[in-house]
């Protein structure tokens, strides 16, 4: 026996998990209404998701956008400032399709993706094909950057594997805006 959630009569349950008796017209329209605010309730929450899910895609193509255009920007000051150098690797003579190598990969050393002690001009061969060419950055990089501060990248480096770096919005929009700092320089 069950009590009617709406005229509290006792009554066996016909139904399984119906509260209403049904045997009046109250009791039924009752039971309707409750079902449709049941209904509008399971509508509500799932518009809810679809908009917690729908802000979460837009912030993530928000996101690859601030990425995408950071890297555009720090390559190209990285391209600009080491115009008429050498490649860092194999001290090539600077040519005009120099790319921004970096010294620890940016996918794989997320902290330092964007570090200027980590970035300079690379010729293509040891960029692409040798993948940085490691070991001869690691020779030249302290003759273009000091010792002490090749010294912090090394240590950064070793910092970069004990944390998961996130990108915001913000920590992306304060190195666009550094660069242009430096490029106004």
């Amino acid at each position: 026996m069950a009590n009617c959630k709406h005229c509290k009569t006792k009554f066996t349950q016909k139904y399984i998990n119906c509260r209403f008796c049904l045997e009046t017209e109250e009791c039924i329209s009752a039971f309707l209404l409750f079902k449709k605010e049941k209904e509008e309730s399971k509508r509500q929450k799932a518009n809810k998701d679809f908009q917690i899910v729908e802000r979460k895609y837009n912030d993530d193509k928000k996101l690859t956008a601030a990425l995408l255009n950071t890297k555009t920007q720090v390559h190209a000051y990285v391209r600009e400032r080491d115009k008429g150098k050498p490649c860092i690797s194999c001290n090539k003579p600077y040519q005009s399709d120099f790319e921004a190598g970096h010294h620890y990969s940016a996918n794989s050393f997320l902290t330092l993706k964007f570090n200027l002690d980590n970035i300079f001009g690379q010729c293509l061969y040891c960029n692409r094909h040798l993948e940085s060419n490691f070991d001869n950055y690691a020779l030249n990089l302290p003759k273009r950057i000091g010792q002490e501060r090749y010294n912090k990248l090394v240590e950064l480096a070793g910092i970069d594997k004990q944390f998961q770096k996130v990108w915001n919005l913000e920590n992306l929009k304060e190195i666009r805006n550094e660069i242009k700092k430096l490029k106004n320089a």
